[in-house]
């Protein structure tokens, strides 16, 4: 199974950009031995329109380019269900085990994901009931699913 992020926004340069590549990295090191094929992240420019709605619609069809037919859609989402880092490695782990062949996370800009696309997802999460930049979104999904994979194997990483 390939992870693929899809991100609205960029990273720049520095610290944030250091800790998601240094995750990204750690993943393929220990994911490929589970049975991961890769972790792509596809970063999309933010609408520049004036209203959120249409932001909204041209974001959600930039994200919609990069989706695969079969493929599981998960929506990083303030109102999303809060999931353990151990429930959330059983969930990868049963998607890899059905064969699923591309999980696709997605990342909103400040207006959010469209109606659309939550709907689609298969999975709605959230990293608690706060409010975060995408930026450090991005580093908080890289952590999970490189902690995800470090639970898999067995890995002393996380200590719960």
């Amino acid at each position: 199974m390939k992870i693929v992020v899809v991100s609205i926004g960029r990273l720049k340069q520095g610290p944030e950009r250091e800790l998601a590549e240094r995750y990204r990295e750690r993943f393929e090191d220990i994911g490929r031995k589970l049975g991961f094929r890769g972790l792509e992240i596809h970063e999309i420019p933010e609408s520049r329109a004036r209203d959120a709605a249409t932001r909204i619609a041209e974001e959600a069809a930039a994200i919609s380019a990069l989706i695969p037919e079969k493929c599981v859609l998960v929506a990083l989402d303030e109102r999303g269900k809060s999931i353990d880092s151990a429930s959330f490695a059983q969930q990868l782990g049963r998607w890899r085990d059905e064969a699923v062949a591309n999980t696709i996370f997605t990342i909103g800009g400040a207006d959010g994901l469209s109606p659309d696309l939550q709907r689609r997802a298969k999975l709605r999460i959230a990293f608690g009931s706060a409010t975060w930049p995408h930026q450090m979104v991005r580093v908080m999904l890289l952590e999970q699913i490189y902690r995800a994979a470090t639970i898999l194997s067995g890995h002393p990483y996380h200590r719960a």
